[in-house]
């Protein structure tokens, strides 16, 4: 087995890796001047950008500003983990009527609450975690700066011979999902516009790491023996790193009425089928397909967030040998899929 350079050894390496702050960032904390509060924070992206806030904030000698993590924190040891690390964590319902009393103060806020898989049937359940509980949120902090995520499925299937939609671009929603998302984002634009809540509304997609992602998705599908499906045959998608750095940097650039808004995605359109022919040879195996690629895609232009904050400090092709390499490791897989292939906008 030869190693993938830089490759993160085991997962005490990758969590340290997914949670280093950039000297950007970290000049970016020396300017945080109260409590940040992030809700949703058990979900696949929040331990380890809660950890990064830490980490950024005591570099830049801020251990005055507490981070909370909050979330029902159902699995015990990344909720150890955290306050191992200097994490406050908090214990909530977000979905409780009594949820605005449970929740701690502070001037900063990242939300990362969403309701995506399994709403089939049930949409209620995206729209009431999607759309009403902002609502709810800017209630509790109508003056804090919100660093919202959204993501760029508020945007229609991109036709591959037209640019891609950039933050000017008109919305779009495919299903329900979509939809209640996009729900979510004109709640929290209305409390920029009527009582001045600074906003920043980060619109990802697809970020990914070696427990999982579109590349995890796709290495579970070539080891398995099944067909990669090509119908949906162009995917954009970004380290989660750098997508944790966005995150925590768009709040000093949230503002009222106008919100600002950002794509945050990688710069590469990656081919399907390429990515799979790449992992699949970095495997040692066979892969095969199914379908023939549609002329559309989910696809998103991010130009506005790399000449804000950079360029993301790991390419795609990188992150698939990273992928290869942490399976033959044996690395733990989340069963997690992002269903990327979905056009129906059904998940």
């Amino acid at each position: 087995m030869t190693t993938e350079p830089g490759a993160p050894s085991d997962e005490e390496a990758l969590e340290h890796r997914l949670s280093s702050p950039s000297p950007a960032l970290v000049q970016d904390a020396a300017r945080i001047d109260s409590d940040l509060v992030i809700l949703g924070a058990g979900g696949k992206m929040g331990p380890t950008l809660a950890m990064m806030a830490r980490r950024a904030l005591d570099e830049a000698g801020r251990r005055d500003v507490a981070v909370h993590a909050v979330s029902r924190w159902s699995d015990t040891e990344v909720r150890e983990r955290l306050e191992s690390a200097g994490v406050s964590t908090v214990v909530a319902d977000l979905a409780s009527p009594e949820v605005e009393s449970q929740l701690p103060d502070g001037g900063h806020v990242v939300f990362m609450v969403g309701a995506k898989f399994g709403v089939t049937g049930q949409e209620y359940r995206a729209w009431l975690t999607n759309a009403a509980l902002p609502h709810t949120v800017t209630q509790r902090y109508p003056q804090a700066r919100i660093s919202a995520l959204s993501t760029g499925n508020v945007y229609p299937l991109t036709d591959l011979r037209s640019p891609a939609p950039d933050e000017t671009s008109p919305t779009g929603p495919v299903g329900e999902y979509a939809m209640s998302c996009l729900g979510r984002e004109r709640v929290f634009e209305a409390a920029a516009a009527t009582r001045g809540t600074r906003l920043a509304l980060v619109r990802l997609n697809y970020a990914v790491e070696p427990r999982y992602g579109v590349f995890a998705d796709l290495a579970r599908t070539i080891l398995d023996g099944r067909p990669v499906d090509l119908t949906t045959g162009f995917v954009n998608v970004v380290w989660q790193r750098y997508a944790n750095e966005v995150v925590l940097r768009s709040l000093l650039h949230a503002s009222a009425p106008e919100p600002f808004r950002i794509n945050l995605t990688g710069p590469e359109t990656l081919s399907v089928r390429t990515a799979a022919e790449t992992l699949a040879a970095a495997l040692g195996t066979e892969v095969t397909f199914d379908g023939q690629e549609s002329d559309s895609a989910l696809l998103a232009d991010a130009t506005r967030c790399h000449e804000l904050f950079g360029y993301p400090d790991v390419p795609a092709r990188t992150l698939i040998g990273w992928q290869a390499d942490w399976i033959e490791k044996g690395g733990q897989l989340w069963d997690k899929p992002t269903k990327f292939q979905r056009r129906d906008g059904q998940f």
